[in-house]
C-alpha cells in the first residue's frame, strides 16, 4: 500500500471525522452568515472562495487558516473570539496530536448534540421575529410560543 492509499492513523488507530473544534468554528461561521442573511455564495465571493469551500468550512471538513479566520472576522463583522464563544466544554477539552488530529481514545466528542441556536429553523425564526416592526405583535408571538410549549408538553405522546 502506498502512502497515498494508506488510511491516516492517529496513535496507531484510524482517525475519526473532523476535529470537533473545527466543527464548532464552522457552525459559528454559519450562524453569523445566516443571521446576516448572507448566502454561502456571497460569503465565498467576499473571501475569495467558492461556495463549496464555504460549505466545507461550515461543516468542519476543512480547516481554516489563521489569515482566513482573520479575514472572516472583517467580512462577518465579529471579533475573533466569536468563533470560539459558546464552545461546549467537551469540545474545548478535545485531545489532538501534533498534526491537530483528534486522538481516538478521547471520547469527548461522543454524544455531542449541536446547539439548537445554530439550527436553520431557529435562525429563520429569529430573523422573521426581528422583521416584525410592531413590539406588541412581537410580544404576542412570544406569548403564543409559550402557550404552544405548555400545550405540547402536556399532550400524551
Amino acid at each position: 500500500m502506498t502512502n497515498a492509499t494508506k488510511p491516516k492513523l492517529t496513535r496507531g488507530r484510524k482517525k475519526q471525522g473532523p476535529n470537533p473544534i473545527d466543527v464548532h468554528v464552522g457552525s459559528r461561521i454559519r450562524l453569523r452568515r445566516t443571521l446576516l442573511g448572507m448566502s454561502q455564495q456571497k460569503l465565498g465571493e467576499a473571501i475569495g472562495l467558492t461556495f463549496q469551500q464555504v460549505q466545507k468550512y461550515e461543516r468542519g471538513a476543512n480547516r481554516i487558516s489563521a489569515s482566513r479566520l482573520f479575514h472572516l472576522t472583517r467580512v462577518l463583522d465579529v471579533p475573533l473570539s466569536f468563533f470560539f464563544d459558546d464552545m461546549p466544554p467537551h469540545v474545548a477539552a478535545t485531545t489532538v496530536d501534533e498534526d491537530g488530529d483528534v486522538v481516538i481514545g478521547d471520547h469527548s466528542g461522543s454524544g455531542y448534540e449541536p446547539d439548537p441556536m445554530v439550527k436553520r429553523e431557529t435562525l429563520e425564526l429569529v430573523r422573521a421575529y426581528y422583521t416584525i416592526s410592531d413590539p406588541s405583535v412581537r410580544r404576542s408571538l412570544i406569548d403564543l410560543a409559550k402557550v404552544l410549549t405548555k400545550l405540547s408538553s402536556t399532550e400524551p405522546t
